[in-house]
C-alpha cells in the first residue's frame, strides 16, 4: 500500500508543492506550502480516525490532505481540478490501485468552496481540515500597512483548534481573533462560504459542526 511517507518522499510531489507556493507568493496569497498541507493532512487523518474509519481510509485521507493544493503550481483558478489530475498521475506512477486513486482524486477535486462539496468521507474530512487552517502563520506579507482583508483576518487569528468529539458526534472550530487587528465580522465577510461548506461536510459525516470565536458559540 502506498503511504503518506511514500508520497512525502516523492521528488515530483516536492516540486509541485514548491512551485505552487512560489506562484501563490507572487500573487500575494497566504501560505499553501508544507506548513498548511502538513496541518491539513494531519487533521484529515484525525477526523477519520476519531470517527471510526479503517486504517486504509485514514491513510488515503492523509494523502489527499497532503496533495490537495498542488494544482496551484498550474494556476490558482481551478486548482482543485488540475491538482486532482496531477495527483492521479503521480499516484498511478507510484503504483497505487485505481480505486484508491479515485478516492483521493475525488476529494481533491471537491475541496474548493467555489466548485466542490462533500461527496465521500475522505472529501468531507479534507474540507473540514482545510477550512480550519486560519492562522497568522499563513500570512506571507510582512508589511502590515499593505494587508488586504485576507491577510488581516488570517493575521488576527492567533489560535485555531479543530476539536473532534466522537462521543457527542460533533466537530468544533475554536478560533481566537485579536479584534484590535480586525473585527469578527470581517471573518464572516470572507469565510462565510467556507463555513457553510464545513457545515455540510460535517453533515455528510453525520456529525455536527460548531464554530466558536473568542469563547462565543456562533454556529
Amino acid at each position: 500500500m502506498i503511504t503518506l511517507e511514500d508520497v512525502i518522499k516523492n521528488a515530483e510531489v516536492r516540486a509541485f508543492i514548491e512551485g505552487a507556493q512560489k506562484q501563490l507568493q507572487a500573487l500575494g496569497y497566504t501560505e499553501h506550502s508544507y506548513r498548511h498541507i502538513g496541518i491539513v493532512s494531519k487533521r484529515t487523518g484525525e477526523i477519520l480516525q476519531k470517527l471510526g474509519y479503517d486504517e486504509k481510509t485514514i491513510e488515503l485521507g492523509k494523502i489527499a490532505g497532503y496533495l490537495h493544493d498542488i494544482g496551484n503550481c498550474v494556476n490558482r483558478a481551478n486548482h482543485a481540478h488540475t491538482g486532482a489530475i496531477l495527483a492521479y498521475n503521480i499516484l498511478k506512477e507510484m503504483g497505487m490501485p485505481p480505486e484508491d486513486r479515485t478516492e483521493i482524486v475525488s476529494a481533491i477535486g471537491n475541496h474548493d468552496e467555489g466548485t466542490g462539496t462533500a461527496v465521500s468521507a475522505i472529501s468531507a474530512a479534507l474540507i473540514l481540515a482545510d477550512k480550519s487552517d486560519v492562522h497568522r502563520d499563513r500570512v506571507v506579507n510582512t508589511n502590515m500597512s499593505t494587508f488586504d482583508i485576507h491577510d488581516r483576518v488570517n493575521y488576527a487569528v492567533t489560535n485555531a483548534e479543530l476539536d473532534i468529539d466522537e462521543n457527542a458526534r460533533k466537530v468544533k472550530l475554536n478560533l481566537t481573533i485579536d479584534t484590535q487587528i480586525c473585527p469578527v465580522l470581517d471573518y464572516f465577510q470572507i469565510f462565510m462560504d467556507r463555513t457553510m461548506m464545513s457545515k455540510y461536510a460535517a453533515k455528510y459525516l453525520q456529525i455536527w459542526f460548531e464554530l466558536e470565536i473568542n469563547g462565543t458559540k456562533l454556529l
